[in-house]
Order: C-alpha cells, then sequence, then structure tokens
C-alpha cells in the first residue's frame, strides 16, 4: 500500500483506525496479520492472527525508525500493528531538555 501523510486506513480483523503521521512509499502496513484498507468503507471481516493479537491503543503512535513511518491509532482495537510480520513498536514519549 502506499503510504502519505493524512492517511486514515482501518483494520479487516478488528476496530482499530489509524491515521498516518508520517511515511511515504510502499509499506506492508498490517494489523492483526491482515492488511489494513482505507477507511470509510464496508470491510469483509478476516479473521486475526494469534501472534499480531497484542491490541492497539487510542491516541498512542506507532512508529519505526528504520521506514520512517510513524502512526496514530484513532479507534482502538483487538489486533496489533506490524509492517509485515514485524511488530510496529509504541513510540514513548520524547525526553524535555533539563532546566538545570
Amino acid at each position: 500500500m502506499q503510504l502519505k501523510s493524512g492517511l486514515r486506513l482501518q483494520s479487516v480483523t478488528c476496530d482499530t483506525q489509524v491515521i498516518v503521521v508520517r511515511g511515504s512509499g510502499a509499506v506492508d502496513l498490517r494489523c492483526g496479520g491482515q492488511p489494513m484498507v482505507a477507511a470509510g468503507g464496508a470491510v469483509e471481516r478476516q479473521p486475526a492472527s494469534d501472534t499480531h493479537a497484542g491490541g492497539t491503543l487510542m491516541g498512542k503512535r506507532y512508529g519505526d525508525d528504520e521506514s520512517g513511518v510513524e502512526i496514530l491509532c484513532t479507534k482502538p482495537g483487538a489486533g496489533s500493528l506490524s509492517i509485515g510480520d514485524a511488530a510496529l513498536p509504541e513510540k514513548g514519549a520524547k525526553a524535555l531538555p533539563s532546566s538545570d
């Protein structure tokens, strides 16, 4: 799938919906082990993979520094995000500079 900033996607395995914050080009973005599709249309539910059932959390960012992809979860679900079979980790908060 061709990713670009602002693209809204939804899972075919659960209720997860996301927005692409950063990234471009062809990326195999998946949720629950199945490829994600453009949001807004009707989807035919497919079974989730047991290895990709960690869930997503609303308002959290997920990203991969190697590919430059950053995703914002707008609706949580039971499936976990991945690029291909590699899990897409949750991004932590940035440390603020010291005010010493």
